[in-house]
């Protein structure tokens, strides 16, 4: 009976990833077996592309979950419409929403270890690790220099958060339900962080987190990800965004401005010290932390950068 367990639908955006999609469907549907003596499981896809792309991935694993498959459109190219019209469908089944995106894998363990943590603490949310993974043959530099640990949170297990991330959470559908105005700014649909300016929100409004090691999402990077140009696009990106989250959870902008300006030195700075410690330079970083910095000094000045 699934009256005497839990329901937790996974929603997931999608855009125009139809091959990462299916292997994060594979993935899930390991983790439902695993916990299928405690939860039943669905999954909401939202499709943001147009014409529906992804129809032909849901169709095929329509019968696959417990809960059901609900496939859904948006098509406006703002994630936070798509995001929130994927919480909107999880929560007609679910009385726990998980969320990834589509180009993550999640471990087996996954949902496991968010009832675990939950369970154990009385979270309202629960909130994981993630690990990068690139393609074999792709450049010794992006495994050598820590890009592929850029941004990444590491916790100690059941740690309490003041945020989380969309691409590794778990969060209650009765606290959703109970705060229907704390959902994601349509603002930030298209220059990212988006889900960080939910989690602080909803944290500001009570919301209890806590952070799991065990819930592992491995996020797959193509190979178009792992050029010199898209780490530094995404780095002046990933500082614009952090600017802007920062100026909407109420920081001072002259502040931001003075650390946008600390970060600078600090990167020009990175590759000397270093040196003068025996260490490889590690040139690539230091101008990815460059871009970083750039971005947020951007963000004082009233730009906003998009992430597509």
């Amino acid at each position: 009976m699934i009256s005497d367990r839990k329901r937790i639908a996974v929603a997931i955006c999608t855009y125009k990833r139809n091959e990462p999609l299916r292997v994060l469907l594979a993935a899930l549907i390991a983790c439902a077996e695993r916990v299928k003596s405690r939860a039943a499981v669905g999954v909401a896809i939202v499709d943001d592309s147009t014409d529906g792309q992804a129809r032909s991935v849901a169709d095929d694993f329509a019968d696959k979950f417990e809960l059901g498959l609900a496939y859904r459109i948006s098509g406006k190219q703002n994630i936070s419409l798509a995001r929130n019209l994927a919480l909107q469908t999880a929560l007609e089944v679910a009385d726990w929403v998980a969320m990834t995106d589509d180009d993550c894998e999640p471990s087996p363990e996954w949902i496991e270890a968010f009832l675990d943590l939950q369970e154990r603490t009385g979270a309202d949310a629960v909130t994981g690790r993630m690990e990068r993974r690139v393609p074999k043959g792709s450049p010794r530099w992006i495994t050598e220099q820590p890009f592929l640990e850029a941004g990444l949170v590491r916790q100690v297990d059941g740690a309490e958060m003041h945020t989380a991330s969309t691409h590794n959470s778990m969060i209650s559908g009765e606290w959703l339900r109970s705060h229907p105005d704390i959902r994601f700014d349509p603002r930030f649909g298209v220059i990212g962080g988006e889900d960080m300016v939910f989690y602080r929100a909803a944290r500001t409004a009570g919301l209890r987190i806590r952070y799991s090691q065990q819930a592992v999402a491995y996020e797959n990077e193509p190979p178009a990800r792992t050029t010199f140009r898209y780490q530094l696009f995404s780095s002046l990106w990933q500082g614009n965004s952090s600017y802007h989250t920062c100026r909407e959870s109420g920081q001072q902008g002259w502040r931001l401005l003075v650390h946008g300006c600390a970060s600078l030195g600090a990167a020009l700075l990175r590759p000397f010290r270093r040196i003068a410690e025996g260490k490889t330079p590690q040139w690539r970083y230091c101008v990815a932390l460059v871009c970083d910095a750039v971005g947020k000094l951007l963000g004082a000045v009233g730009v906003r950068i998009d992430h597509h």
